[in-house]
């Protein structure tokens, strides 16, 4: 049988597969990269709604023309009935009012840095794929991967449905969850949640779209049952995804059909009733369980996990394709790096260290956003669980010390936050899922000294311009203060003070070409950085005598998290 011979052999033609095989041979284009595919595409595939990390790599990658020619409707935010009131609220990537009526097809500019798609994914893969193929992937097509050969920890070829053999000097994994390599590989996983759903979803045809802003503007609605939860996304101007999710369990005590039980589903939502009244199902119900897990490891010898072989979160978030392709494009930037022959160590340290990183926060996030949504009547029970798989408290403050186990400083966002989530933005959210409303860090406090004793000095990764850079930054107790922009200023300036207004005004004198003082939006994410240092206990807050005091209270609205207005 014939026997190929690639320099990077790509199990799965996915998002997380074209994305770093397209990334190789951008950046690299001698390098030899061969994609094997199981299925024949266009075919369709859940996971729709992205997030606008995802646009500047879509556009670094070439094909935000292509994805944007597409006339994908663009994501500006999610509405939602969730938490302790049935009021609709919404979480929105601009600020209220701000969605220009700019003419499609735009470029990857001005407002449309914040937006994200909502894609039809049987259009969506195939231009990823199509535009792989055109940067010089070889993609198989309806060619599974039927064994893996491996000597220790190496894995030597793959061979094929047909026989073939394959043998390459790298060799990732983008299968998805079904994680050929990670099981060839013996690869444990966690499955740090007791979130174990289900979800049935199908396609339907003219379907009115709940919120229409300017030219093609729209929000995805996530909306709260008793026993689960429906969301519709938009993926074009006349298909909409529908779908639903539950507990496994629930759907096994119900005694009811699949077909049955997302009928009820959606029958029992009167906003959904109202929006499908003139719509037909395309009528291809399909299935799939969502249960959380984290590889325990994601890289080996000669092989690496790129997506959700490595890794899924519950899917409340949206968050599953975009930390997909963020992943593939570092595992591409790194094996780019190694083909120059440099010390790649680190780098897959971090790999692993900032992947595990994100699926982590995503889980728990959800856990909190399930266990805190009174709206599931019918799933005490199973809240109930989830609270105690967690050790979870409902007040906002547990919460967040809760959720800041992992840290708050997010070096991916170069600013303050938690799962792709600013800081005040996640305030608000648990004011939203809480009766108890949360309070900055910095309130009743003036002086904020640094406390960087006993910590460790570590290197993270820059990705830019298919090079990877080092970046300092410190690690204590499982958490890390990145030496980056926001953080690095504020750093600077609790060294020349550790008196807030004193400090501020260094930096003020320091800064003039980054706009500070003047512009408050960098005032507000310097003031988020400076929160999460004292939460990550990177500084101490202490009240002296005679001083003014911080009074940062958080407002239950903003111009991004507010009551919904039809």
């Amino acid at each position: 049988m014939e026997t190929i011979t690639t320099d990077v052999a790509i199990i799965g033609a996915g998002p997380g597969g074209t994305t770093c095989g397209g990334f190789l041979r951008k950046y690299d284009p001698s390098i030899s990269v061969t994609i094997f595919e199981r299925e024949v595409f266009p075919r369709d595939h859940i996971g729709e709604s992205q997030l606008p990390a995802l646009s500047a790599i879509l556009d670094e990658l070439g094909v935000w023309d292509d994805v944007e020619a597409c006339n994908f409707p663009v994501k500006i935010g999610g509405t939602y009935r969730w938490g302790n009131s049935d009021d609709l609220w919404d979480f929105d990537f601009l600020p209220y009012g701000q969605f220009e009526d700019v003419p499609r097809p735009s470029k990857f500019e001005g407002q449309r840095l914040q937006t994200a798609f909502q894609v039809d994914r049987s259009i969506y893969d195939k231009l990823l794929s199509d535009h792989a193929e055109k940067l010089g992937c070889d993609i198989r097509f309806n060619t599974s991967v039927r064994s893996v050969e491996k000597n220790g920890d190496r894995v030597e070829s793959l061979t094929l449905n047909d026989g073939t053999k394959v043998k390459a000097k790298h060799y990732v994994d983008a299968s998805g969850h079904v994680g050929i390599l990670r099981r060839a590989m013996g690869v444990e996983i966690e499955e740090p949640s007791a979130l174990k759903n289900i979800a049935i979803w199908d396609y339907w045809r003219n379907a009115e779209w709940a919120v229409s802003l300017g030219i093609g503007g729209t929000r995805i609605q996530i909306l709260s049952l008793g026993y689960g939860w429906i969301w519709f996304i938009p993926i074009s101007p006349d298909r909409t995804s529908i779908g639903f999710v539950c507990p496994a369990d629930y759907y096994k005590k119900s005694g009811l059909t699949i077909e049955k039980l997302y009928e009820n589903a959606l029958n029992e939502e009167p906003l959904l009733r109202s929006l499908i009244a003139n719509a037909k199902p395309e009528g291809n119900l399909s299935t799939t369980k969502d249960w959380s897990f984290v590889a325990e490891r994601m890289t080996g010898e000669n092989w690496s996990l790129v997506g959700e072989s490595g890794g899924f979160a519950d899917p409340i978030l949206s968050a599953g394709m975009t930390l997909t392709q963020v992943s593939a494009r570092e595992m591409a930037y790194i094996l780019l790096e190694e083909r120059r022959g440099a010390d790649t160590a680190w780098m897959i340290e971090e790999y692993e260290r900032r992947n595990k990183r994100r699926l982590t926060q995503h889980i728990r996030f959800a856990d909190y956003w399930y266990k805190a949504n009174a709206h599931f009547s019918d799933l005490q029970e199973y809240t109930a669980e989830i609270a105690k798989d967690a050790g979870l408290n409902l007040s906002a403050q547990e919460a967040f010390r809760w959720l800041g186990t992992g840290g708050f400083a997010e070096e991916d966002m170069q600013s303050a936050g938690f799962s792709l989530i600013r800081i005040d933005q996640l305030h608000q959210i648990a004011a939203r899922l809480s009766d108890c409303p949360p309070t900055s860090a910095l309130d009743g406090f003036n002086q904020f000294k640094l406390k960087l004793e006993g910590a460790k000095e570590i290197q993270v990764a820059r990705f830019e311009n298919g090079k990877i850079f080092k970046v300092k930054a410190l690690e204590r107790d499982g958490k890390m203060l990145p030496y980056r922009t926001l953080f690095e200023w504020m750093i600077a300036g609790l060294r020349h003070s550790p008196r807030f207004e004193t400090a501020m005004a260094f930096l003020a004198s320091k800064m003039p070409a980054a706009g500070f003082p003047r512009d408050r939006f960098l005032q507000a994410r310097l003031i988020e950085c400076l929160d999460a240092m004292v939460r990550d206990g990177w500084v101490e807050a202490t009240l002296a005598p005679a001083m003014p005091v911080i009074r940062h209270d958080i407002p239950p609205e903003s111009t991004v998290i507010r009551k919904h207005v039809d």
